[in-house]
């Protein structure tokens, strides 16, 4: 396999419940009233880490010994659900529902903390509510537990990639019949200091709804637009090299294309890189010449990125607000070479673009559902608007 064409496969942890044949009595009514493809963004949940308070945002009881990060993606996906109505999951069975979510260092200062504690006085002294945590595929448990989520529960991990990971997985498993609902984003907690990357910490979180777009309409909601994720890998070496911006450009034409966009529809960037030899290269690749001569709606914003996967998921949450109805791409990559981009069709935008034109045009394991992207005036029912997501340790 080339260079060109090697997949950064995505490290995840899953607990799924198994999964159902394609055309059974089960998925019967889904394939003829919920195409696979099709998939909008009906809710989108925001929250940050500064002056979050779990009490107000979750309630006073039983979430107290939780780790923050999942404290935030449980009030997110709360505010997500508000958005998208009551009976966003309420339509469909628990075995109908999944749940995705993204995280670089989730679990990083829970670590450190049992680490101190093991080294001092024993492992005996560990808490028994918090040490089952130590797994960073718990981080999601309590979400899928509260929502009676039993299709499939996934954790991602990649450097940076994570986020947009848990949406091109969790659209794929919809495509091949694992579920009708989707709960996916990112969270992060805060790194400890003196871990590397501490001084760029990003401490939040950001769900996103998606369900197929007849079940929206049906339920009167707002289709606020449709995401599609590409995700590819640049070795840092051919990044380094004299045709590291060649070779990011060709990467990202081949992503675009899979997602169905049009070179000669005006496409706006943002890109969320660090300054590694990968980082560079994707941003030298970033321009109407080195694209091949497709047609981008201004200059691209560059966002430097953070310590974590959470940056890029809340780009797109704003993205799906957008309210000139262009198609965006948020672009990201980690310095090892796991790099991603979000194509963003936001609501307005949607009826113009045929689902079929959308539709991911990778094979087998590359399959996903088309881009769903969203756009909307509030980004999240009960109030925080999307956010960088990213505080320093001195914040804390």
């Amino acid at each position: 396999m080339s260079d060109a064409h090697a997949a950064a496969g995505p490290r995840m942890a899953t607990k799924a419940a198994p999964p159902r044949r394609v055309g059974g009595e089960a998925n019967e009514e889904a394939v003829r009233d919920e195409p696979a493809v099709g998939l909008v963004v009906t809710g989108i949940g925001t929250v940050g880490a500064d002056g979050f308070d779990f009490r107000t945002a979750l309630g006073r009881h039983g979430y107290k010994y939780l780790p923050a990060a999942s404290q935030y993606f449980l009030a997110a996906a709360k505010r997500a659900l508000a958005q998208a109505g009551p009976d966003a999951l309420a339509a469909v069975g628990p075995e109908e529902r999944g749940a995705a979510v993204g995280t670089n260092s989730a679990a990083v200062a829970l670590h450190h903390t049992m680490d101190r504690t093991v080294t001092a006085t024993g492992a005996g002294d560990l808490s028994p509510v918090t040490a089952p945590y130590f797994s960073i595929n718990l981080f999601g448990s309590r979400l899928a537990t509260e929502h009676d989520l039993k299709g499939f529960n996934l954790t991602f991990t990649s450097p940076r990639i994570a986020g947009l990971e848990a949406l091109q997985t969790g659209q794929r498993a919809l495509a091949t019949g694992r579920a009708r609902r989707l709960l996916a984003g990112a969270t992060e907690e805060t790194l400890p200091e003196g871990e590397p990357g501490a001084d760029t910490s990003e401490a939040g979180a950001v769900a996103l709804v998606l369900e197929p777009e007849p079940a929206a309409r049906s339920r009167g909601v707002a289709v606020l637009g449709r995401v599609g994720v590409r995700s590819f890998f640049l070795p840092p070496k051919v990044a380094a090299s004299a045709e590291g911006a060649e070779r990011a450009a060709a990467l990202l034409r081949d992503a675009l294309d899979a997602l169905g966009h049009r070179p000669d529809r005006p496409l706006a960037v943002t890109a969320v890189l660090d300054g590694s030899p990968v980082g560079e290269a994707l941003a030298a690749a970033l321009d109407e010449k080195a694209l091949g001569g497709w047609t981008l709606a201004g200059e691209p914003e560059r966002v430097p990125a953070g310590a974590g996967a959470l940056e890029p998921v809340a780009r797109v949450a704003v993205a799906l607000g957008a309210p000139d109805g262009h198609p965006h791409a948020v672009v990201t990559a980690a310095a090892e070479g796991n790099a991603a981009v979000c194509l963003v069709t936001p609501g307005a935008a949607v009826c113009l673009v045929p689902p079929g034109a959308q539709l991911n045009a990778a094979s087998g394991a590359e399959a996903s559902a088309m881009p769903d992207a969203p756009a909307g005036g509030e980004a999240s029912a009960g109030g925080e608007q999307p956010m960088s997501g990213r505080r320093r340790a001195s914040d804390r």
